[in-house]
């Protein structure tokens, strides 16, 4: 009897042992990242794990040439565009996707894939590619350890979204077709009670549409009480009257900017406003 309380006392501090081991947190050797990118009239959402490089060779070792690679580590690596799109020039719809990528000596392959479920590459079905398009790599004159995708040189209808590991990178295009869609929703705001005024007029000046129209729509929106002390707005309005060749009253336009910004103790538009005067 006391041989088998022992094995039995044996045996529940074996149990606690491994149920205590197993509330053990360690660190991720490829540690997940997701980052969301504003962008266009929606957004770019990437989730990824980041292998290192651990003093290996990636390209033709770690990553084999000619074969597809996951991008990433573990999971497959997900975007999610919350609009239609186009990555270099090929056409996505809306929606989350998993990326692919199969490198070569050449060039990469990328891949755009429904595979939402695969674990890596395991699942994967080329019928299930929505997109499939070449990108250059680049050779960068320094090593980056851990695999990363980031984006850059970001404007209001093309981005450009990275892939970096080891000395290589992989700049992907990614533009979205919004004109139509602004222009549209300025044509239906102007005809509400409320109507944009700023908004169509800085989308008029920035996409160099009729800056005569930009004015007009700026003198409105300035009209509007609340809006009376709107040192920024009369600093657009400036800008708008410069590119329309009214030096003199950009100028006077400036002043205003810059005396509602003074009382407001802004001295960013203060700046702003001396800049845009001296170029006048």
């Amino acid at each position: 009897m006391k041989q088998l309380s022992a094995i039995l006392t044996a045996a529940a501090i074996g149990v606690m042992t491994v149920s205590a081991q197993a509330q053990v947190k360690l660190p991720a050797p490829s540690p997940t990242q997701t980052i969301k990118q504003d962008f266009a009239l929606s957004a770019v959402e990437v989730s990824y794990s980041r292998p290192a490089m651990k003093g290996r060779t990636i390209m033709g070792d770690l990553v084999p040439w000619n074969k597809i690679w996951r991008m990433g580590a573990n999971s497959a690596t997900r975007i999610k565009f919350g609009e239609d799109v186009k990555l270099n020039g090929k056409a996505v719809p809306a929606g989350e996707y998993v990326i692919y990528g199969i490198p070569s000596r050449n060039g990469w392959e990328i891949i755009i894939n429904k595979g939402l479920k695969n674990w890596g590459i395991d699942g994967y079905k080329q019928e299930e590619d929505v997109a499939r398009f070449n990108v250059e790599a680049q050779e960068l004159p320094f090593p980056i350890e851990s695999f990363m995708i980031t984006f850059e040189n970001i404007r209001p209808n093309a981005m450009t979204m990275m892939i970096l590991w080891e000395k290589f990178l992989l700049p992907i295009e990614i533009t979205a077709e919004i004109d139509g869609k602004i222009m549209a929703s300025i044509e239906e705001g102007m005809k509400g009670d409320k109507k944009p005024y700023f908004q169509a007029a800085m989308y008029y000046m920035e996409s160099d549409r009729d800056i005569n129209q930009a004015i007009k729509w700026m003198d409105q929106a300035l009209a509007e009480p609340a809006n009376a002390k709107a040192f920024w707005m009369y600093y657009q309005k400036a800008r708008m009257q410069a590119k329309a060749g009214d030096k003199a009253g950009a100028k006077a336009t400036a002043a205003k900017s810059t005396e509602l910004a003074k009382a407001a103790n802004n001295a960013d538009y203060v700046a702003l406003n001396e800049k845009l005067i001296a170029t006048l």
